[in-house]
């Protein structure tokens, strides 16, 4: 299979501002390399869902930076923002009628709130309204976008203790699992008109700036972290760049539709993880959190810390997508500020 030719490449450490958000960067992947892999796909414009997010902003900065011209959609009516209101099938077709790619990062987050009766709906809401609206406006404009890449969940493997999983691997049981089968699901519109849907099942996004290692960073830098639950559980994890590097990669890679495993390589528990954590920051790991407390405190929630499944990123791997930071630890020491 021909690769494309946007990988991410080694190189020295930088550390970089866009838009107030602070990202790692490798040091040979120059502006110019990632416009001219862009370029040599004909990807001239995308538009993305979720651009607010943690991953959005990160993803719009690099496409601005490779000379990529970003449409943002929002909820609500701002300047240099498309609208679009998935709840009343109210969007903004125009841009999606003359972009090439379309990249859907939308959903209430996942451990925002404890998962009430309310708080499951609104989960469900937001991300299967959301991707029937768009899969059905992509089928509709007469010219769509080539490819769609909608994010999805490692969580739709569901606890699987030590078996390993791959792209072809069978849905898991509970909610989080049944919701990410439905919200893959909703793509299909998207697909039977001819466009090329990329599933990207995303594991733990690792950034200081937020989600799971922003709400431990400040306990651990405590002293007050230790292991969650049994800590066997495993932990499918990506640093930010190389999340970023896969939403690229996926863009630009004809040959590839269907599931992806969006996870690093490395194979960790939640216990190694935690370590780790403590070893980075030189603070202990002594106070273990038990998953009787976990579960009273966050009821269904907590599923999302105390089960997991050891993912694999067969179809990346086999693409030929080379990982930045595959190694938790150089991951942590890349990421966390000195």
């Amino acid at each position: 299979m021909a690769l494309p030719a946007l990988l991410p490449v080694r190189g020295t450490r930088l550390a970089c501002k866009t838009g107030g958000y602070s990202a790692y960067r490798p040091g040979v992947t120059t502006v110019q390399g990632e416009r001219n892999s862009l370029a040599a796909a004909a990807v001239a414009s995308v538009c993305v869902m979720g651009a607010t997010g943690l991953v959005g902003r990160a993803l719009c900065a690099s496409l601005e930076r490779a000379g990529v011209k970003v449409t943002r959609y929002s909820r609500s009516a701002r300047p240099g923002f498309a609208y679009w209101d998935p709840e009343r099938s109210q969007i903004d077709r125009e841009p999606l009628a003359h972009c090439d790619a379309v990249v859907n990062l939308a959903g209430e987050g996942l451990g925002d709130k404890r998962w009430s009766k309310a708080r499951k709906q609104a989960l469900r809401d937001s991300r299967l309204h959301s991707t029937a609206l768009l899969a059905r406006t992509i089928a509709e404009v007469p010219d769509p976008p080539s490819v769609l890449v909608n994010v999805s969940a490692v969580g739709y493997y569901g606890d699987r203790g030590q078996e390993a999983v791959y792209e072809d691997s069978a849905p898991g049981s509970g909610f989080l699992a049944e919701l990410c089968e439905r919200w893959e699901q909703a793509t299909a519109v998207a697909a039977q008109a001819g466009v090329r849907v990329v599933i990207p099942r995303m594991g733990v996004v690792l950034t200081p700036e937020g989600g799971a290692l922003g709400k431990l960073l400040p306990v651990f830098r405590l002293g007050l972290g230790g292991r969650i639950g049994s800590g066997r559980q495993h932990m499918p994890w990506i640093a930010m760049p190389d999340a970023i590097s896969v939403l690229r990669f996926l863009i630009v890679s004809r040959d590839i539709s269907g599931p992806v495993n969006a996870v690093a390589p490395e194979t960790t528990t939640s216990a190694q993880f935690t370590n780790a954590l403590a070893h980075a920051l030189h603070r202990p790991a002594l106070f273990p959190l038990p998953g009787i407390a976990l579960r009273a405190a966050l009821g269904e929630l907590s599923e999302t810390l105390l089960e997991g499944a050891d993912v694999r990123p067969r179809v990346l791997e086999q693409a030929g997508f080379r990982f930045e930071l595959p190694r938790l630890e150089d991951a942590l020491e890349a990421l966390l500020p000195r």
